[in-house]
């Protein structure tokens, strides 16, 4: 399991460039998972690369410059903002002894410190373990080769196999178990389905706003921080709409930028609310001058679990902080693509209410066309 950091333990951040545009969004980003984490950051270290160092990612020289920002902040562990292999993270902990993690690493530990459901906790166990599973070589590299002797002859298993092993069946038994509570949220996702009710799901990068508008529409009380992924699990309460009836809205977890392959098949379960809705509603910081790149970043995720085709709506969100006007946008064809809102204030919420009761006369509008098709076709053809 990735091991959590202590409340306020120092730590150095090290942020390569490597041509990339978004530098000081990226470092702002990663000082707040550090800060997420309950880590309390003491030293930056930039430099400029070609392309990371096949031993240590950073370099001779830059890893010395860390050792001196650990030994001068009395640190005693380093964050990467970047994706190490097993042999790199190995390789700088043995030149700067001390602990050192990835960005795949930091965000395994934050989901592990904000998942409270029994299956949230089982989807961040199954991460950290397929993500560990490449690292055991680490605490067992004086075990790789067993030497002979009294008590130790014969075929065996190293120890190195032993825990790999073990680990592999820890996996398929969280698989299995994550499984069957998948199948089991399918027969009632089906139930809700077959209904007239609309599907909504927030969705949006992390630390967007999605639940402090999920609460503000819903009186839901769901956490609600200015902190990066303050919600895990996902949570579903039914909002009672004027002329529409109710609807189900569903807030889930937020996405980030290179968020780990491991962390999404582990979480497919709770992120198939978004994959069933009838309509998300895309929750943009409207106040980030990062927006539009974070924008697409949740776009990748939507793709990456089937969701991309689905109906949009843009929530521009905290107009409070940009002093925009709350209001509706329109598409081409007439359908709501933008709706401009505070959701900490309450402006604009109305505006969108009136979005939900709009797609929710529809899909009802829409079933009640199909079921009378339905009757149509199902009566015998008479022959005078």
């Amino acid at each position: 399991m990735t091991e959590r950091p202590a409340a306020g333990e120092r730590a150095v951040i090290v942020q390569l460039d490597f041509g990339q545009p978004d530098l000081e969004d990226q470092l702002e980003e990663v000082r707040l998972l550090a800060e997420s984490a309950g880590g309390l950051v003491v030293a930056e270290v930039f430099g400029r690369r070609h392309s990371p160092d096949p031993k240590t990612y950073a370099g001779r020289g830059k890893v010395q410059e860390i050792a001196a920002m650990l030994a001068a902040g009395e640190a005693d562990l380093v964050i990467f903002n970047h994706e190490l292999s097993p042999a790199q993270e190995r390789n700088l902990e043995r030149e700067l002894k001390c602990r050192v993690i990835d960005r795949t690493s930091l965000i395994l530990d934050i989901f592990a410190l904000r998942a409270a459901s029994a299956e949230g906790k089982l989807q961040v166990e199954l991460a950290q373990l397929e993500h560990l599973s490449t690292r055991l070589v680490r605490g067992w590299t004086h075990l790789e080769r067993q030497r002979g002797g009294i008590g130790m002859r014969g075929p065996g298993e190293t120890q190195l196999e032993t825990d790999r092993r073990l680990l592999g069946n820890r996996v398929k038994l969280l698989k299995e178990r994550l499984e069957k509570l998948s199948r089991q949220r399918g027969v009632q996702r089906k139930a809700r389905m077959r209904g007239d009710v609309l599907n909504v799901s927030l969705v949006g990068y992390t630390n967007a706003g999605k639940s402090t508008l999920f609460n503000a529409l819903t009186h839901a009380g769901v956490y609600a921080a200015n902190k990066l992924f303050a919600t895990l699990d996902t949570t579903s309460r039914k909002l009672w709409i004027e002329g529409a009836g109710n609807i189900v809205i569903s807030d889930t977890v937020g996405f980030i930028r290179d968020l780990p392959h491991s962390l999404v098949d582990a979480f497919h379960a709770t992120l198939e609310a978004a994959i069933d809705a009838d309509v998300l509603l895309h929750v943009v910081d409207s106040a980030s001058h990062a927006r539009d790149e974070q924008m697409v970043e949740v776009d990748k995720v939507l793709e990456e679990i089937g969701a991309h085709d689905l109906r949009q709506v843009i929530v521009w969100n905290k107009i409070d902080l940009t002093e925009a006007a709350p209001g509706v946008e329109r598409g081409e064809y007439g359908n709501i693509a933008r709706v401009r809102v505070s959701a900490r204030s309450g402006e604009g919420l109305d505006l969108l209410r009136e979005s939900l009761a709009e797609y929710a006369r529809s899909k009802a509008e829409s079933r009640q066309e199909a079921l009378a098709a339905a009757a149509r076709n199902a009566q015998p053809d008479y022959i005078n």
